[in-house]
C-alpha cells in the first residue's frame, strides 16, 4: 500500500510527496488520516507553510461540510452564499471555483455557470488553473457549445503555449469529426513551436499528429508529416559535480527536425574552423 511504501523513509520524503500523500487522503475522505500525516510532518518541520496547510484543511472541510448539508436540505440560495464566502477567503481555490459552478450547471443554471467560471479563471492566481480551464471547457463542450470552446483555447493559448493544449485542441476537433479544424490546429501549434527550442514537445506534438493522420489513412497526408518527425542522434556534454569540479561527459538525445538540417552544413563548417584556429600556434609572420 502506499502506507507501507512511504513509512521507513519518511525522514526524507520531499515537499511533493508529501502534499501527494495528504491529498490522497483527502480525495479518500480520510480526514483521520489526513490529520496524523500533518502531526507526524510537523514533528519534523515547524515550517510556517505546513501550518497554514493544516488550517487551509480545516476550513475547507468546515465549508465543504456545511455546503453538503446545505445541498442535501435542497437550500441552494444558502449553498451560493456559503461559495460566495468560502471563495472570498480562498479565491486561488480552483476546486471550490469548478464545484460552484457544477452545482448551478446541475441546477440546469447555464449562464451563472458560465458567469462563475468566467470570474474565475480572471483570479490573479489559482492553485490548480489548468484543472480549472479543463472543467471549463468539459462544460461548454457537454452544452455543446462548439464555438465558445474554440474561444476558450483561443484564451488559453495567448497565456501558455503548451504543446498539451495544442493536441488537446486538435483532440476536441477530431472528436466532434471536424478533421479540417484537428489538422489546422497541429498546423498552428506546429509553426507555434517551430521556432523555439522545446525539442521534445515539438516531437510530442508530430507523433500525435502523425498518429492523428493514420487514424483518417489519406497516404499524402501521413507522408507528410512523415517528413516532419526529427532525426534521433546522442550528443555528449561535459558534466560538473556539486563542487565545481569536471565530472566527466555524459550522453543525451537530441533531435533534429528537416527544417533544421539546412543549417547544420554551415554550423558544422564554423564548428570545424574555429577549432582549427584554436589548434593553430601563433604566427604572426
Amino acid at each position: 500500500t502506499l502506507h507501507s511504501q512511504t513509512t521507513q523513509p519518511l525522514l526524507d520524503m520531499p515537499e511533493l510527496l508529501w502534499k501527494a500523500y495528504i491529498d490522497f487522503e483527502i480525495s479518500d475522505q480520510e480526514y483521520d488520516n489526513v490529520r496524523e500525516l500533518y502531526k507526524r510532518l510537523l514533528e519534523r518541520t515547524k515550517h510556517v507553510k505546513v501550518w497554514i496547510s493544516l488550517a487551509q484543511f480545516e476550513k475547507d472541510k468546515i465549508f465543504n461540510g456545511y455546503i453538503q448539508l446545505e445541498t442535501q436540505l435542497g437550500n441552494f440560495d444558502r449553498c451560493r452564499k456559503l461559495y460566495e464566502k468560502y471563495l472570498e477567503w480562498s479565491p486561488a481555490n480552483c476546486n471550490a471555483w469548478s464545484k460552484f459552478a457544477q452545482l448551478e450547471n446541475e441546477l440546469g443554471e447555464t449562464e451563472r455557470c458560465r458567469a462563475i467560471f468566467e470570474m474565475a479563471i480572471t483570479q490573479p492566481l489559482l492553485d490548480m488553473p489548468e484543472l480549472l480551464w479543463k472543467a471549463y471547457i468539459d462544460f461548454e463542450i457537454s452544452d455543446q457549445e462548439y464555438d465558445n470552446v474554440r474561444e476558450l483555447y483561443k484564451r488559453l493559448l495567448e497565456r501558455t503555449k503548451h504543446v498539451k493544449v495544442w493536441i488537446s485542441l486538435a483532440q476536441f476537433e477530431k472528436d466532434i469529426e471536424n478533421v479540417e479544424g484537428a489538422r489546422q490546429a497541429y498546423k498552428d501549434a506546429f509553426t507555434s513551436l517551430k521556432n523555439t527550442e522545446l525539442k521534445e514537445e515539438r516531437l510530442m506534438l508530430v507523433e500525435s499528429w502523425k498518429e492523428f493522420e493514420t487514424e483518417q489513412g489519406d497516404p499524402v497526408h501521413i507522408a507528410e508529416v512523415t517528413k516532419m518527425m526529427p532525426k534521433k542522434i546522442i550528443r555528449r556534454r561535459s558534466v560538473k559535480a556539486l563542487d565545481g569540479s569536471d565530472a566527466g561527459l555524459e550522453e543525451y538525445y537530441d533531435y533534429i527536425f528537416p527544417d533544421e538540417q539546412t543549417s547544420a552544413p554551415n554550423l558544422k563548417i564554423l564548428e570545424m574552423a574555429h577549432k582549427w584556429k584554436k589548434l593553430k600556434p601563433n604566427n604572426d609572420e
